[in-house]
């Protein structure tokens, strides 16, 4: 497979530690809110890239965190706990609104076919994983203690900047959201790894440490669960192109000066969902949720596919002029499908080489627009119907738009507003047609053809016998 690594900027072939496995790790929600759908549309393209992995026969090993402390408003260790934020606005306690809105996630990743990672892990159940970290950090000299809390050192790292597109000026007051001077900082890219003082509102969840009274910083957390459930070497690190600078900056300087070797050598980010002002994000009042969507009659699969359409490496503009386009090729696909017979046997030979052409598209960096494509083509080719369920359905455990669940409903909706009389009546009109074929009584044969196609009904003669189906 080949896959772009943000890490070195370029596509090249995936590897992993240990051959036909995977160890995948994806940065989870903070829940303190709703999920948006532009953050969505990274957990739908990390399921892609689960699934696809799984497609080419890995044995998948995905980690995925909930932040349910720690995370301040901005990435850069200032600001208000997003957390708290959710409490006061709610007026619940932080563990209230951790649950619902944890629920709440994995309410429209179900919606979205997305499946749940093999290992979920709220911040919170993982305090002693984060003290211990940090405690070496400290003992190898790469932290230090500072006005109460504990921050990493960034100053003895040979390198900093890995992704290679950022610099100092990135963590400079007023150029990312919130960023404020801190004076007990060595270097202004240091990093808190614990709190124990904060010039903010009292953190209400704390726990006792060798620092003292205190709560974890953002950035240690992910490196912490990564370790605990993924081992020492992780193959594959996901999350959105936001996060690459500083989250998943300080993760690699943490997590390689704690291990003391190479963590994680592949990078996989997924680029941001704008909206008409720019990148969408929660901070602009009303947003855009799965159950807004759904309130204004869309299919959430409908918004998957519209993202399956755009490559994950491009911004992807969202209007709902779009997504209606999306619902119209969603809709056309389906009721395709919902038109074939699972007649005859599946024609092996034929389907290898459209699994061929798939397995081209999506391991080429995931092209999971070219993926779509070779859908299409399996309706237009030239083998049986029985086959191109199977290729359907082989393509959707990667793709996973429900395309054979809602075929079906689509057949029973049409079943049901077929009459038992007008199926008597078509019946009887096939049966006379077959009369008048078997006398070779062509003309009578024909007109009756001409009859059943004014009805809109449209029939196939197959070995099995006479088919018919009613026209879109």
């Amino acid at each position: 497979m080949i896959l772009y690594n943000t890490l070195g900027q370029k596509k090249q072939e995936f590897k992993t530690h240990t051959e036909g496995t995977v160890n995948m790790y994806t940065c989870g929600p903070t829940v303190y809110h709703f999920a948006h759908i532009g953050n969505l549309r990274t957990y739908i393209m990390e399921d892609v890239l689960e699934k696809y992995l799984r497609y080419e026969g890995y044995k998948v090993n995905r980690v995925m965190n909930i932040t349910d402390v720690g995370h301040l408003a901005s990435d850069a260790d200032t600001g208000e706990d997003k957390m708290l934020k959710g409490a006061k606005r709610e007026h619940k306690t932080v563990l209230e609104i951790a649950d619902f809105y944890t629920k709440a996630f994995f309410e429209d990743c179900k919606k979205l076919n997305i499946k749940t990672p093999d290992v979920v892990e709220p911040a919170t159940c993982c305090i002693p994983e984060f003290i211990e970290m940090v405690e070496t950090l400290l003992k190898k000299g790469y932290a230090y203690e500072a006005g109460g809390n504990v921050y990493f050192d960034t100053s003895k790292l040979d390198k900093y900047y890995v992704f290679g597109n950022q610099s100092e000026e990135d963590l400079a007051v007023g150029v990312r959201d919130s960023v404020t001077e801190d004076e007990f900082k060595k270097n202004k890219t240091d990093f808190v790894l614990w709190f124990t003082k904060s010039k903010f509102d009292d953190q209400e969840l704390k726990w006792e440490s060798p620092w003292g009274l205190g709560y974890p910083g953002w950035h240690i957390e992910c490196s912490a669960i990564s370790i605990k459930h993924g081992g020492e070497y992780l193959d594959l690190h996901c999350g959105g192109v936001d996060n690459a600078f500083p989250h998943h900056t300080n993760e690699i300087a943490q997590s390689e000066a704690y291990l003391g070797h190479e963590w994680c050598p592949h990078w996989f980010h997924v680029l941001h969902l704008l909206d008409s002002t720019g990148k969408m994000s929660k901070s602009k009042g009303e947003f855009l949720t799965v159950s807004l969507l759904e309130s204004k009659g869309y299919d959430p699969l409908v918004y998957r596919m519209f993202c399956l359409q755009s490559h994950y490496r491009k911004p992807l503009t969202f209007t709902f002029e779009s997504l209606d386009n999306a619902a119209v090729a969603y809709n056309k696909l389906v009721n395709r499908i919902a038109n074939l017979k699972a007649e005859g046997e599946i024609e092996t030979e034929k389907a290898e080489k459209y699994k061929a052409k798939f397995k081209e598209a999506m391991g080429n960096d995931l092209n999971t627009s070219l993926g779509l494509t070779c859908l299409y083509d399996v309706l237009k080719a030239g083998v049986n119907d029985a086959t191109k369920l199977h290729l359907i359905e082989d393509f959707d455990t990667v793709l996973s738009i429900g395309l054979i669940d809602a075929a079906k409903k689509v057949r029973a909706a049409k079943s049901e507003n077929i009459s038992t009389d007008f199926t008597a009546e078509i019946e009887a009109l096939i049966e006379k047609r077959q009369k008048a074929r078997a006398e070779k009584d062509w003309a009578t044969a024909d007109k009756i053809r001409d009859e059943l196609a004014a009805k809109k009904v449209i029939i196939k003669d197959t070995p099995q016998g006479v088919t018919w189906e009613i026209a879109e």
